[in-house]
Parts: C-alpha cells; sequence; structure tokens
C-alpha cells in the first residue's frame, strides 16, 4: 500500500495485494457493482425462464441452458455451462443435442480452441417461431393422428351390435370437431411459422391490433 498527496488530499492507492476494487476514482469499484447487479438480472431471467419451461412441459434443466444461452448472447462451452448451472455433463450434452434439434441452439467453432462451443438463436420471433414449430411437430402431429386412429376405431365399432349406432354417431362428431379445429390452428401456425421469425412477429402485431 502507498500513499501520495494529489492537490492537498491524501490518496491510498492499493497494491495488488490490499483491495483489488478501491481505485483513485473508484471506478473500479462502481464497476464491480454494475457487474453484480448485471449477473443478478442473468441469473433472475435464467431461473424464471425454468419455472416457465417447466409449466410448459420441458425439462427445467433444458430451459436454464437455453436461457443461459441467449442471455449471454454469446457462445459457450459444455465446461462453462456445467460451471454456471451445477449440472452434469451428460445432463448438458443430452440437452444441448436436443436444443440442437429444436434449431434454436447451434453449434460453433473458435478459432485455437478444440472444443465445442453452443450459441442461442438471438432474433426473438425466429426464436419464438423455432419452439412453434418444435413442438408443434413433437405434440401436434402425434395428437392429429391419434384422433384419426381413434376414428377409425369408432367407425369400426358402428359396424358392431353391441355399439348403440347413435352413441358412435355423436362420438365420431366430437372426434371429427375436435380435429377440425386441431387442423384449423395447424394451417394457420404454417402459414405464419413457415415464413420464420418475420411471419410470427406479423401475426403478433395483427391479433394486437384487434384487441
Amino acid at each position: 500500500m502507498a500513499r501520495c498527496r494529489i492537490r492537498g488530499y491524501a490518496v491510498v492507492v492499493m497494491d495488488a495485494a490490499s483491495n483489488p476494487t478501491t481505485t483513485i476514482d473508484g471506478s473500479s469499484s462502481d464497476r464491480a457493482a454494475a457487474d453484480s447487479a448485471l449477473q443478478r438480472s442473468r441469473e433472475a431471467f435464467i431461473s424464471h425462464w425454468g419455472e416457465m419451461g417447466s409449466s410448459w412441459g420441458v425439462p427445467r434443466s433444458m430451459a436454464e441452458i437455453h436461457a443461459l444461452l441467449f442471455i449471454e448472447g454469446r457462445p459457450m462451452n459444455a465446461d462453462e455451462i456445467m460451471d454456471r448451472l451445477q449440472i452434469s455433463r451428460g445432463n448438458v450434452s443430452t440437452t444441448l443435442r436436443q436444443l440442437a434439434d429444436w434449431g434454436i441452439v447451434t453449434r460453433v467453432r473458435q478459432r485455437g480452441d478444440r472444443k465445442d462451443y453452443f450459441e442461442a438463436e438471438q432474433d426473438v420471433w425466429n426464436l419464438l417461431s423455432l419452439i412453434v414449430r418444435a413442438r408443434k411437430r413433437r405434440e401436434l402431429e402425434p395428437l392429429l393422428a391419434a384422433l384419426e386412429d381413434a376414428k377409425s376405431l369408432a367407425i369400426g365399432a358402428s359396424d358392431s351390435d353391441t355399439d348403440d349406432p347413435k352413441a358412435v354417431k355423436a362420438h365420431v362428431a366430437r372426434l371429427d370437431s375436435m380435429n377440425d379445429a386441431l387442423r384449423r390452428l395447424d394451417r394457420l401456425s404454417d402459414r405464419f411459422i413457415g415464413r420464420g421469425g418475420k411471419g410470427l412477429d406479423v401475426a403478433v402485431r395483427l391479433l394486437a391490433s384487434l384487441l
């Protein structure tokens, strides 16, 4: 520690072994406080995104890994992700593959580094359209196929002497009603998400103008 005098004011200058955040003008201390606030904001976003993912049926670790990559806005490797989120390497590796399959995370390489790095889609509307497309493929399309199977079984039951024809007809009508509604949503989603993020942005703006 050294002591100097500037225009009549005694100023303590700390060496590297002392408090590294204290400088003559206090700028390092202010910067450290700002970094801490920024870090808390990032952690809050990751936590809330994880909670939202869980409510949607998405594993919390998957939602948090995606949130981390998105909010950091830079490529990160598996070791960094493990360290930040305190989760296992196997979980990180499996989740990154799934996120890549969804199209919302991309594998990239860093010059001079043999590790694989991953970065999240940063265009929000394109990101949301990719999520909608992935969930449509995983959930809506299998449901439509299941409705068709159920209808086929019901039509076969209409030839049976044990089933009331009126009950079968009403059952098929309910299946057709559900099938029709879901297929309309399917066509609507194809119309907008097929255009990428811009299409979804247009759809939301149109709906907002009607509210």
